[in-house]
C-alpha cells in the first residue's frame, strides 16, 4: 500500500511515510494529516507523526532504520532471540557500547575490514558472556555493511544455533570431519550481510578436530568470501579447546564478567595464549 499519490513529499520523508504505511505503523489516509502539520508548522515528517499520536520515536526509528539501510528486527515477528540486543535494541546504552567495541577492533585491526582477519572470543571460565558477545558483535559488523560470518566453534556446549533460532544438524564438526562442505554456512534472512555456521553434532573428539589442519584452511577461505569473521571458542576452564581455534585466527578478544571472572585466570589465559602467538586485542568486563 502506497501513500496518497496527490501529496508531494521530500524524498526521505516520502519515504518514511511510506515505510510507515507498508509496515502497517499508519494508515494511508493519516499520511495526509501528517503533512498538513508537517507544512503548518514546519516539522519533520517523524515529528509531526508523533506530535498527532499517529506514531511512537519507536516506529520512527523504525522507518528511519529501514530509509538507511540499517536493518533491526521487532519482537515477537523473527526466531532470532531477544537477548540479540544489537538485533532488536539498536538504540540502547548497551548496544552504543557494542558499537564503541567494533570501532576499536576496526582501529586494532588496522582498517575497516579488519585486514580480513578472523577474530576468536575467549574466556577463562564458563558464564563470562562469551558468546553473548560473540554473537551482538557479529550483528552490528552486519549493520555496519561489513559481510560477517559467526562460526560456533564450541564444540562442547554450542549456543550460536539456539540465539539464532538455527538447526543444528550440520556444522562446524561436519566441515571439519570431512562429512560436509562449506555450504554449512546459514546466511540469517533477517539480518542482512549476517550468515552463521553453527557448531553442528558434539562430537566425541573436538579438540583434535579442531586441530586439524583444515581448520586454518577453512578460514582462510571464509576470509576470501567474508569481510568479518567472528569465532566463538569454548572456555578455557573446559580445555584445550580454545587454544587451537584462537592459534589460526588473527587475533583474540578476552571476555570476562564483572564481580566473577577472577583476575589471575585471565592473566594466566592472556599468557597461554601468547605463547601460541595469538595476538590478544583487547579485552571486555561484561557488568552483570
Amino acid at each position: 500500500m502506497n501513500a496518497p499519490s496527490n501529496h508531494e513529499f521530500a524524498s526521505n520523508e516520502s519515504s518514511i511515510g511510506t515505510i510507515l504505511v507498508q509496515s502497517g505503523r499508519i494508515k494511508a489516509e493519516d499520511v495526509e494529516r501528517v503533512s498538513r502539520l508537517q507544512q503548518e508548522e514546519n516539522l519533520r515528517f517523524g515529528d509531526a507523526a508523533i506530535k498527532l499520536g499517529l506514531a511512537t520515536l519507536s516506529d520512527i526509528q523504525f522507518a528511519l532504520s529501514r530509509q538507511y539501510d540499517y536493518p533491526y528486527l521487532q519482537r515477537g515477528e523473527s526466531r532470532v532471540s531477544e537477548m540479540l540486543i544489537a538485533a532488536y535494541n539498536p538504540f540502547s546504552p548497551q548496544v552504543e557500547a557494542l558499537r564503541a567495541l567494533r570501532s576499536q577492533l576496526i582501529l586494532r585491526f588496522g582498517d575497516a575490514r579488519m585486514c580480513r582477519k578472523s577474530l576468536a572470543i575467549v574466556s577463562a571460565e564458563d558464564n563470562a558472556g562469551r558468546s553473548w558477545l560473540a554473537a551482538n558483535l557479529a550483528v552490528i559488523f552486519s549493520q555496519l555493511g561489513e559481510r560477517t560470518l559467526l562460526i560456533d566453534a564450541d564444540l562442547r556446549q554450542p549456543s550460536q544455533h539456539v540465539l539464532f533460532g538455527l538447526e543444528n544438524q550440520v556444522g562446524l564438526s561436519n566441515v571439519l570431519s570431512g562429512r560436509s562442505k562449506s555450504d554449512s554456512i546459514v546466511k540469517i534472512p533477517d539480518l542482512i550481510g549476517l550468515s552463521v555456521l553453527t557448531s553442528g553434532p558434539i562430537p566425541p573428539n573436538p579438540q583434535e578436530l579442531l586441530e586439524r589442519q583444515i581448520l586454518p584452511q577453512l578460514l582462510e577461505q571464509y576470509s576470501e568470501s567474508f569481510d568479518v569473521v567472528i569465532i566463538d571458542t569454548p572456555s578455557a576452564n573446559q580445555a584445550a579447546d580454545c587454544y587451537a581455534v584462537a592459534s589460526r585466527a588473527g587475533g583474540a578478544l578476552l571476555v570476562g564478567r564483572k564481580n566473577r571472572s577472577r583476575v589471575s585466570d585471565m592473566r594466566a589465559l592472556v599468557e597461554k595464549l601468547s605463547e601460541t602467538g595469538v595476538g590478544i586485542v583487547g579485552s571486555v568486563l561484561n557488568d552483570g
